[in-house]
């Protein structure tokens, strides 16, 4: 099976691009998929959360030193799960990336060599709607929009639409919209339930059924440079990255 390429993208922080990023990886590679998660973000949160080892070159290096991507693939803790890994110097390449001939498609030439090798591809995308965060999606065939329960939340979407609209005009036709993720779901709050109602009439369809609730797994299992299913695999925060998978199989035709 040729390999799926999915961006994980939200322009505001702390709505769980990484936390899901590394869990529904990791919960698909848990199923035997070959994963790679790609972390695309200067604050390197998916490197920390799957412990990674400074002995391969960065995204940065890959991006604009020219350096092999296969170079910069390195194992995980966890069977079947592979990283390339980012530090700080990515934020660079908003400045320096733009300076290139054809840097919005920098990530894109080079991850096509990879898409036989991996069955899911998942990008950690930053917070932001910059370069790197149009060469993602250029890169990318489908994406994600997690979105937290919490006031605001709908807040920025419409600019992040502008943004996947003009990315499919101008360089990605084929980019498509996988779906809306609910995240840090309170089930004792009423607001997240008003949010999921109105973000499920607003996108029907387009929204998983599975939500991530907020638990304080999920936020510590980081810190200690694990995945939710290393850390604490019979927690509430896993067992809904599992349902997630699952279902995300079935949107990806998978079962």
């Amino acid at each position: 099976m040729i390999g799926q390429i999915i961006s994980l993208v939200n322009q505001k922080g702390g709505v769980g691009k990484t936390t899901s990023s590394v869990n529904l990886a990791s919960a698909l590679a848990l199923k035997k998929y070959k994963t790679l998660v790609i972390d695309a973000d200067s604050q390197g949160n998916a490197s920390r959360a799957l412990n990674a080892s400074k002995k391969h070159p960065f995204l940065y290096s890959v991006l604009l030193d020219s350096v092999p991507i296969q170079k910069a693939i390195q194992k995980t803790e966890l069977e079947n799960l592979f990283l390339i890994a980012s530090n700080n110097n990515l934020a660079a390449f908003n400045i320096e990336g733009p300076k290139k001939k054809g840097w919005e498609f920098c990530l894109k030439e080079n991850i096509q060599t990879l898409v036989t090798e991996f069955d899911f591809i998942f990008i950690d995308c930053p917070p932001c709607l910059g370069p790197l965060t149009v060469n993602v999606l250029t890169a990318s065939q489908k994406f994600i929009v997690p979105l937290q329960c919490e006031y605001y939340a709908l807040e920025g979407l419409s600019q992040l639409v502008e943004t996947i609209c003009r990315i499919r005009t101008h360089f990605n036709p084929q980019l498509q919209f996988q779906g809306i993720l609910l995240t840090m779901f309170d089930s004792r709050n009423s607001l997240s339930h008003q949010i999921e109602v109105e973000v499920r009439k607003r996108f029907e369809d387009k929204v998983f059924q599975t939500i991530v609730p907020r638990n304080v797994r999920l936020s510590e299992a980081p810190s200690f440079g694990q995945t939710i299913f290393q850390y604490d695999p019979k927690s509430l925060g896993a067992k809904s990255y599992v349902a997630l998978s699952t279902e995300f199989e079935k949107v990806a035709g998978l079962n």
